[in-house]
């Protein structure tokens, strides 16, 4: 099948009444015949369900769903993609451990890192995630590298296949964060990837109306070197240890699951994402091309043959270049007056809507960030993020282009 086909007849999840979709199992337990077999599914040596914090069916099909899409073995769901990114590192960091990482990565990633640092877990930040960077960066104590596959705000784009060689010649794991490239674009686990990390919340339920987040393993990575010694009583599981792992300690023990209805509302997301990432690329495009004809303005779209990263996007996904851009407007008054005079586009910290949405990101989403971390991530006073949405792109053209000369005018 290919993508579209796929998203509407590749379920795992049918059932016995027939209905064309998983319903929501809205509850908090799950009853049994008897005390034997509760015990048995709480000891994961039957199939079923316990209690809703550990799994549920609707949470299940959705696991499934994006284990599928994204060609791994399994995952895990979680309550926000920031819990997801969280408990994808936790499961394989403890005090003393390293990570490195790219510079550009989303604001909440980077304060993330200075919280864990307080656990004794170090950051070393590339400024871009490149074989010889991270090369420069590994030393005895790493033990993953975690990078975006499309930098959200600094769109700089990482050669997967590269960098996994790289990690892979350190026996350490490479975990993308793929939210802003979807498996629409790519399929990291093809590339080499290990782990693959999404903030559903994005384009995966693409409407705006559920927080979530999912850890995706491909199966691949070998955990039983002596960097890893935790996943010593995980061996037996195979392919499985990372999940394996993640599901019966942290993940579970911290409270990160999803609602039933949340994994409900990103499932009916699933079967429009090719659709809606087909049309959102292609207005990002053409509003980028617009805008770069403009005066007085920056553009910055990795679709863009003037964007360094032009030939990756070729080359790793098929041309298209997502679908986010930022602009400079020259100063950050002018920005804030473009983004008020916007009659169509939302203000507001989203992607992946289906409308489109703006921000000024150095006085939200990198807020607590000094100003080299801004600028390492492609953050400045005069930055606008744009989420380019599926409207009509010649009212989104007319209102870029009036936008930005009336902003211009009171400068």
């Amino acid at each position: 099948m290919e993508f579209n086909t796929s998203l509407l007849h590749g379920r795992t999840d049918r059932n016995d009444l027939g209905a064309t979709q998983t319903p929501i199992y809205q509850v908090s337990a799950f009853a049994h015949d008897s005390a034997e077999t509760l015990e048995k599914v709480f000891a994961n040596r039957a199939p079923g369900f316990s209690y809703s914090r550990i799994g549920n069916p609707t949470v299940d099909a959705f696991e499934k769903r994006m284990a599928a899409l994204e060609g791994g073995v399994g995952a895990a769901a979680c309550s926000s993609g920031m819990a997801a990114v969280t408990m994808s590192l936790l499961n394989i960091l403890k005090a003393g451990d390293e990570v490195i990482a790219g510079a550009g990565l989303f604001g909440g990633t980077i304060d993330l890192f200075r919280d864990l640092a307080q656990f004794g877990i170090t950051a070393k930040f590339a400024d871009t995630v490149t074989p010889e960077s991270v090369s420069r960066l590994i030393s005895e104590r790493t033990r993953a590298v975690f990078t975006e596959v499309i930098g959200n705000p600094k769109l700089d784009v990482v050669d997967i296949k590269a960098v996994a060689q790289v990690c892979h010649s350190y026996g350490i794991p490479l975990i993308t964060d793929s939210t802003t490239a979807t498996p629409y674009l790519v399929h990291p686990f093809e590339l080499g990837a290990d782990i693959v990390v999404h903030s559903t919340s994005k384009y995966i339920n693409g409407g705006g109306n559920s927080i979530s987040g999912v850890i995706i393993d491909g199966g691949r990575f070998e955990w039983d070197s002596g960097k890893y010694p935790d996943f010593g009583s995980f061996r037996s599981f195979g392919k499985f240890a990372y999940l394996a792992k993640l599901r019966s300690g942290l993940w579970r023990n911290a409270g990160t699951c999803l609602s039933p209805f949340n994994a409900y509302m990103n499932i009916v997301g699933t079967e429009t994402l090719g659709l809606r990432m087909e049309r959102i690329c292609e207005n990002a495009k053409r509003l980028a091309e617009h805008l770069q004809s403009l005066d007085g303005i920056t553009v910055n779209y990795p679709g863009l043959e003037t964007s360094p990263y032009c030939r990756t996007v070729q080359s790793q996904f098929g041309g298209k270049g997502g679908g986010i851009l930022t602009i400079r407007a020259g100063s950050r008054e002018r920005a804030f007056r473009l983004i008020n005079l916007l009659k169509y586009a939302l203000i507001a910290t989203n992607i992946g809507d289906v409308r489109t949405l703006v921000i000024h990101p150095a006085s939200t989403i990198y807020l607590h960030s000094d100003e080299k971390r801004r600028e390492q991530a492609g953050v400045f006073e005069d930055t606008i993020r744009v989420s380019v949405g599926i409207e009509d792109i010649n009212d989104l053209i007319e209102d870029f282009d009036n936008a930005v000369k009336r902003s211009g005018e009171n400068g």
